[in-house]
């Protein structure tokens, strides 16, 4: 069984993978993209907005609706690829660790 210094030694090691983890994350960037990829919006891993494009030719149009569901679904598309990468990445620093079922680190 492991002592108390040989538990502490690990868990800073852990704070110490989760903080790199968390610096990665925000280098990650993915982009959502609608509309054939005339709205595009680009955000981090942990799902930061960094940018938004919409397309000239969507700002002559009539239609705000549309323009309106378009960004949305740009957002949308954004997010579950930030979420996918930071999944991904998270996996890459719990896969060598060996934590009891049902554990959950916590979602940054």
């Amino acid at each position: 069984m492991p002592n108390l210094d040989e538990l502490m030694a690990a868990a800073r090691s852990v704070q110490e993978q989760m903080a790199r983890a968390q610096s990665e994350l925000d280098r990650i960037e993915v982009e959502g993209a609608s509309g054939g990829g005339l709205v595009k919006v680009t955000a981090t891993a942990r799902g930061a907005v960094r940018g938004l494009s919409i397309d000239p030719s969507l700002l002559n149009i009539d239609g705000k609706e549309m323009l309106e569901d378009l960004i949305v679904a740009a957002f949308n598309d954004a997010k579950n690829k930030a979420d996918q990468a930071g999944s991904a990445e998270m996996g890459k620093l719990t896969a060598g660790m060996q934590l009891p079922p049902g554990f959950k680190l916590p979602d940054f």
